[in-house]
């Protein structure tokens, strides 16, 4: 989304809008001379050795007297005299800083004073890991997490507005958006939200993702959590709203929906086959992780004659010696499950993943042998954990590991008729919930037939040109797609 700019003016109002752009304006002799950069994405003690310090020390023997006399005055190689608009653009959302010599001057210096935010070893996504495609993420610092943003986002309309929340803390948490594509309700709503806010300290932006929350009264997150670079800057051209505070290396992103929560990076690197059908996979691991081990309690306490014959004997047989009923046998399994996982998940990396393969092996064949628990469930149980760590977002992966247990429970009461009123019951409370006041199940609910082209599957680039409808964008087209072909680049003769 570009803004049409007539002139240097109108550049510097636009970038203005942004807390990290800023304005110095120092004194050589009786000279006024104006300094614009982005803060996020120059080195602050590089201008002010090399440009500020150099520019006043020259000024105590010589006067400035036009705008080419800067390239004589500081030491640095790569300075561009220029009023071309586009280059001046370009250049400043690459780290140069814009030295004005009049007010109203159109001609100005491009001083390169760029940092390498965020370019080292240790911002790799620990969380989110992906084979395919980039692996940068954010870290705990602001800054830097906004110009690892402009530099892929090289508009001068991507706003960063800066507030202050906590009354202890006083912890800096930015807004982002693009002006003239994110809907201005999106960004009113948002910026209400945390200026509302009434708290002493803010750890990490899992507390704001909270506190705007639409509904704290659910175990869904209303607001998607990410590490990865490349999720929030589609996010943003999509036309949501990111929020994140100093401190955190998340960035909070909406309005969200349901389906975002199963989106994953590489469904885009890949294939558009190959992308929609490991987001299938994933979609169905998450509706087996659901229900399985409810559907066997239902199946073993009250409906033994859904089980075809041929399985019949090998279920009476891995049950015979057990003592509890289906409901206990699960719940212990199940628990057990979850004290592995929080166990290796607190303890270092290589102890945890000793005790989570060693523990779970150790414990399930010691639970068969002592006749806890039928081998049938021990299988079913690790299917499920395996499958609910299929979703990319681990705030989802939360959420459906709590909800297995309500539908253990009403499966256990009333069997499969609890499972059936189980998911009515979620369905209704889904339906009922919104990210930011935007429906969370679209486009199931409310039905938008043209936004299943990225739900369930994602579709060909040549489809996916324009921009969800729900989000209500300015701008809706992203690209326009070419008639795809087979390409033959060989002359034929």
């Amino acid at each position: 989304m570009k803004t049409e700019l007539k002139n240097l003016d109108q550049l510097l109002k636009l970038s203005g809008l942004s807390s990290d752009f800023k304005k110095t304006v120092i004194l050589l002799g009786e000279q006024e001379v104006s300094i614009f950069y982005y803060s996020t994405l120059i080195d602050a003690k590089w201008m002010q050795q090399h440009l500020i310090l150099v520019l006043q020390n020259r000024s105590l023997d010589s006067e400035i007297k036009k705008i080419e006399d800067i390239k004589a005055w500081i030491p640095i190689n790569d300075i561009e005299i220029t009023d071309d608009l586009t280059n001046i653009q370009f250049k400043l959302l690459k780290g140069y800083a814009i030295v004005q010599l009049h007010e109203n001057d159109q001609k100005c210096a491009l001083v390169n004073i760029a940092d390498n935010h965020g370019l080292r070893e240790n911002n790799d996504t620990e969380n989110e890991f992906s084979v395919v495609g980039p692996k940068v993420g954010f870290v705990e610092d602001l800054d830097t997490n906004i110009g690892l943003l402009r530099a892929q986002i090289n508009l001068p309309n991507l706003i960063i507005k800066e507030i202050i929340v906590g009354t202890t803390s006083k912890t800096k948490v930015a807004i982002i958006y693009i002006d003239g594509l994110t809907n201005e309700q999106y960004i009113q709503t948002v910026e209400q939200r945390l200026t509302d806010i009434d708290i002493d300290f803010v750890f990490d932006s899992s507390l704001l993702d909270q506190m705007m929350s639409d509904n704290s009264l659910t175990p869904f997150p209303l607001f998607v959590s990410t590490e990865r670079r490349d999720r929030v800057v589609y996010s943003l051209i999509n036309g949501q709203v990111a929020v994140i505070s100093d401190g955190s290396p998340y960035i909070v992103t909406g309005p969200s929906t349901l389906f975002d929560f199963f989106i994953s990076a590489e469904d885009y690197y890949l294939p558009w086959i190959l992308g929609s059908f490991f987001r299938l996979i994933r979609i169905f691991g998450v509706i087996f992780s659901l229900f399985s081990t409810s559907m066997y309690v239902a199946i073993t306490t009250f409906h033994y004659e859904a089980i075809p014959k041929d399985l019949l004997n090998p279920l009476i047989f891995s049950r015979m010696n057990v003592p509890f009923p289906p409901f206990f046998e699960v719940l212990f399994l199940e628990i057990t499950i979850e004290f592995l996982r929080e166990a290796g998940a607190r303890l270092p990396t290589k102890i945890g993943q000793t005790l989570g393969i060693v523990g779970g092996i150790v414990i399930g064949q010691a639970a068969v042998a002592a006749a806890l628990t039928s081998n049938i469930l021990l299988i079913l149980v690790a299917l499920s954990a395996l499958a609910s760590f299929t979703t990319p977002i681990y705030k989802m992966s939360n959420t459906i590991r709590f909800l297995r247990f309500p539908f253990i429970i009403l499966s256990a009461i009333w069997g499969g008729i609890g499972i059936f009123i189980g998911v009515g019951f979620l369905f209704i409370h889904m339906i009922r919930l919104k990210s930011l006041g935007a429906p969370y199940t679209v486009p199931i609910f409310p039905l938008r037939i043209m936004s299943f082209k990225d739900s369930f599957i994602r579709s060909s680039f040549q489809i996916l040109n324009k921009r969800p409808q729900h989000l209500r964008p300015k701008s809706s087209v992203k690209y326009l797609p070419k008639q795809v072909k087979q390409k033959n680049d060989l002359d034929e003769e």
